[in-house]
């Protein structure tokens, strides 16, 4: 497991991450087609993803230049609030991280935070009304599992928090839903082998640009 000290959002934090698999997107990696003739087929998100990872394999930089989005930016403003507000609540202490690869930096994660010697944490800043609800009145955090899951996978920790902030909502002490997960190892070893075949996709992308005339 290889540390970055750099601060997530920042241009060593994009250029770390270049063409590398990052566990935000684990889902979309992983994404089949579910019917039609090529059913069980990478979704075509998923081969866009793929080739943008190829791209930067060659060109060492992020395709989008580091570019963020307004949510991004939210996100990234909102995230110190978010762990204070999760200290307070839990009465851990959260170091704060910036990105974790595996050794051959084909696999990376940008944790939030390391509690403790097995845990971690990951802070979400939704606005949109159907991921609030599922997180506040579904109590369900499963659209975001693949990622900490795979937090757990590239860090070897055990357990992980997640944390939905929501300034919005202070007004009736709920701006901070949060939860514990352990790590599931099923989830993780049918994930790594997905994970694993998606590589071989982004390879095949990458050795077809540099050999194309």
């Amino acid at each position: 497991m290889i540390i970055v000290e750099c601060e997530q959002g920042s241009p060593e934090w994009h250029k770390e991450r270049a063409g590398v698999i990052t566990a935000s997107m684990f889902e979309t990696a992983r994404a089949k087609l579910k019917s039609g003739p090529n059913k069980g087929q990478p979704t075509s998100a998923a081969l866009d993803y793929a080739f943008r990872l190829a791209v930067e394999r060659i060109s060492g930089s992020p395709l989008d230049e580091g570019f963020q989005t307004w949510q991004m930016k939210r996100g990234n403003e909102l995230e110190p609030a978010a762990r204070m507000e999760h200290e307070i609540q839990s009465g851990l202490l959260v170091k704060r991280v910036g990105l974790v690869l595996t050794d051959d930096r084909v696999f990376g994660a940008s944790a939030d935070g390391f509690i403790e010697e097995d845990g971690g944490s990951e802070y979400k800043c939704f606005l949109a009304p159907e991921k609030l609800r599922s997180f506040h009145i579904d109590n369900d955090a499963s659209g975001i599992m693949d990622q900490v899951q795979g937090c757990m996978w590239i860090t070897g920790r055990k357990w992980w928090h997640i944390g939905m902030y929501c300034p919005a909502l202070e007004p009736v002490g709920k701006q901070l839903w949060w939860q514990e997960f352990k790590r599931d190892d099923n989830h993780i070893e049918e994930m790594e082998s997905e994970l694993w075949q998606f590589k071989l996709l982004v390879d095949s992308y990458e050795t077809q640009l540099r050999t194309a005339r």
